[in-house]
C-alpha cells in the first residue's frame, strides 16, 4: 500500500467513514458450494441471501453509484451471489468507478467469460474463487470447472482465492500441489489463501483443527518462497495463529461496510453474517489488516494504536467536523 493510501485512509477515518464498501451485487449465483456462508440461514437479518429482492439493469446500476456517493469509498468490492451473473451491469460501473480514483475488486467463480473490456480498466482486481485442486473443485462448483476457469480468464491478470479446509488438510502436500498448479499459469497475478470460517457451534469436515491449522501456516511459510505468486507475508500468516477476538477488535471489520443485494440490508458484524466464530477466523483480509495494524512504529507505537485513536477520535468530533 503506497503512502499516499494510507493518508486517505486515515483521513476516512478521522472522519467517521469506513474507507472500505463491499457490496453483495446479486442474490444469483449458478454454483451450489457446501459451506458458503452468504447461503446460511441468518447471513443478513435472519435471511440467507436468496431471499433478498436484489436489482438490475439501470436500478442497479445507479443504486450502486448512490451507496458509493453515500459512503465516498477508497475500495469497493463487488461480490455476490456472483458478480457475473450481471456483467452488464458491472461493465457499465466500472469505468464510472476507475474514472472516480476508487480501487474496485470483483470476486466471481468465473463460471462465464470475463469481459473484454475489463482488462483496461485501471485501479482494478478480478479474484476468481477456486475450492482446491481439480477434483474436489469440479465436483464442488460445478458448472464452474478448472476447465471453465482456464478458459474464462483467457487475456486477463487475475487473482486466485482458495478457502482452506479440513478436507485439503488431511492429504500431505495438498497446498503445494495446488499452489504449483496456479503459479505456472501466466494469466495468474497473485495467489491468496483464506482459512474456513464456521460459525458458531457449527460441525462439519471444512473446519480444521487447531493442528491443522498450525500446520497450514507452516507450510505456507514454507511455500511462499518458493512461489512467488503466493502473495502472504510472513506477518499475515501469524496472525491465522492468533486471529482477532471479535468484530470489535478486527480492523477489517470495523473499517469495511458490507451491504447486501437489496442495496440497503447490512450485512453485521463482518462479511460473514450470521454469527461467526472469531476465534476460528480464517479471512485473508482480516488477518491482512491484523498485520498492518500490528505493524510497529516509531516510539513503541504500532499502526493499530494510531488506527484505534484515530476511530475514538472520529466518535467525539462534532459531527460537522467529521463531514468536512
Amino acid at each position: 500500500m503506497k503512502t499516499s493510501e494510507v493518508i486517505q485512509a486515515w483521513k476516512s477515518v478521522l472522519s467517521g467513514r469506513r474507507p472500505s464498501l463491499a457490496i453483495e451485487i446479486t442474490r444469483e449465483c449458478p454454483l451450489r458450494c457446501p459451506g458458503c456462508y452468504a447461503y446460511e440461514e441468518g447471513h443478513v437479518g435472519g435471511l440467507n441471501l436468496r431471499q433478498l429482492q436484489d436489482k438490475r439493469g439501470d436500478d442497479l446500476v445507479q443504486g450502486v453509484l448512490a451507496l458509493v456517493d453515500e459512503h465516498r469509498p477508497l475500495h469497493l468490492s463487488l461480490v455476490g451471489g456472483d458478480p457475473l451473473v450481471r456483467h452488464r451491469e458491472v461493465s457499465r460501473l466500472l469505468p464510472i468507478l476507475s474514472g472516480r480514483g476508487i480501487y474496485v475488486q470483483v470476486v466471481t467463480s468465473a463460471f462465464r467469460q470475463i469481459p473484454p473490456e475489463w482488462a483496461d480498466i485501471e485501479r482494478f482486481n478480478i479474484v476468481v474463487s477456486i475450492d482446491g485442486l481439480q477434483p474436489e473443485h469440479d465436483a464442488r462448483r460445478k458448472p464452474a470447472t478448472y476447465a471453465r476457469i482456464l478458459e474464462n480468464i483467457r487475456g486477463h491478470q487475475v487473482i486466485v482465492h482458495c478457502t482452506i479446509t479440513g478436507q485439503m488438510m488431511k492429504r500431505p502436500s495438498y497446498l503445494q500441489d495446488f499452489i504449483e498448479f496456479w503459479s505456472a499459469k501466466p494469466e495468474i497475478r497473485k495467489i491468496w489463501m483464506s482459512i474456513f470460517t464456521p460459525q458458531v457451534g457449527a460441525t462439519g469436515p471444512e473446519i480444521l483443527k487447531r493442528e491443522e491449522r498450525v500446520q497450514a501456516v507452516k507450510e505456507l511459510l514454507g511455500l511462499r518462497r518458493l512461489f512467488p505468486k503466493l502473495d502472504m507475508p510472513e506477518g499475515l500468516l501469524q496472525e491465522f495463529l492468533h486471529p482477532p477476538e471479535s468484530p470489535e477488535v478486527c480492523v477489517f471489520a470495523q473499517t469495511t461496510h458490507t451491504i447486501s443485494a437489496d442495496l440497503k440490508s447490512k450485512i453485521t458484524p463482518c462479511q460473514f453474517g450470521g454469527t461467526p466464530d472469531c476465534s476460528q477466523c480464517g479471512c485473508f483480509a482480516s488477518m491482512g489488516l491484523a498485520a498492518v495494524g500490528n505493524h510497529k512504529l516509531a516510539l513503541g507505537l504500532t499502526a493499530g494504536d494510531i488506527y484505534w485513536a484515530s476511530n475514538s477520535i472520529s466518535k467525539i468530533l462534532p459531527r460537522n467536523k467529521r463531514a468536512a
